[in-house]
């Protein structure tokens, strides 16, 4: 079906700016929304059920994984994530884009499921820059930055498997890089066929 929503995975190192760009693409477009995962960790500090994620105990997870309820998932440290694959073939059906920010390892599983995705990366413009991010956070010390930079090497290795990629230099040139890529698939000539049908009918009468 033509007016099927798209499906985009977004990976990046911790650090190169993911979240922030995706949040301020889907605040300009009505039509696109980003998937609110299942988790079993703990819900922080002015979370919201439902809507930073879905909070499950473990059980309920592993029963959901058992049903195959999972278009992917991941364990982080003590942590179950996953991704529900009714919702976001649910929300497509609507005509809705989903965007799924995940790493590369997710990325892998959702392709292997939904061939169509589009893949996209992220990247930062240096090694520099992404320690200077990741250290103006505040938050972490030393060792757990040289970590976090260590996986952050790791991570970018497989830029390649993307089908598009988006250097975070400047945040707005990113942002319009971004947001050039949704445009492009809303225009492909199956969507355009599907949402103007009796134009075309008409044009060729």
């Amino acid at each position: 079906m033509a007016n099927l929503g798209t499906l985009y995975t977004v990976s990046a190192p911790s650090g190169a700016g993911k979240t922030s760009l995706v949040s301020a693409l889907v605040k300009s477009n009505p039509e696109v929304c980003v998937s609110v995962s299942h988790t079993t960790r703990p819900m922080r500090p002015g979370e919201i059920d439902g809507v930073n994620y879905h909070f499950v105990d473990h059980t309920t997870f592993e029963k959901m994984l058992e049903d195959g309820a999972f278009l992917e998932h991941a364990r982080v440290f003590s942590n179950l994530y996953g991704t529900s694959q009714q919702w976001v073939v649910d929300t497509l059906n609507q005509g809705i884009d989903v965007i799924l920010e995940i790493d590369w390892q997710g990325a892998q599983q959702v392709r292997k499921l939904m061939p169509e995705t589009v893949s996209l990366f992220i990247l930062p413009p240096s090694l520099a820059c992404l320690r200077q991010r990741l250290t103006g956070r505040g938050q972490d010390n030393e060792a757990v930055i040289e970590a976090r930079m260590n996986e952050a090497i790791s991570e970018m290795s497989h830029y390649v498997e993307a089908d598009y990629l988006i250097i975070n230099d400047d945040f707005t040139v990113a942002l319009a890089q971004f947001q050039a890529l949704i445009t492009s698939q809303h225009i492909r000539l199956a969507r355009q066929a599907e949402r103007h049908n009796d134009l075309l009918k008409s044009l060729l009468a």
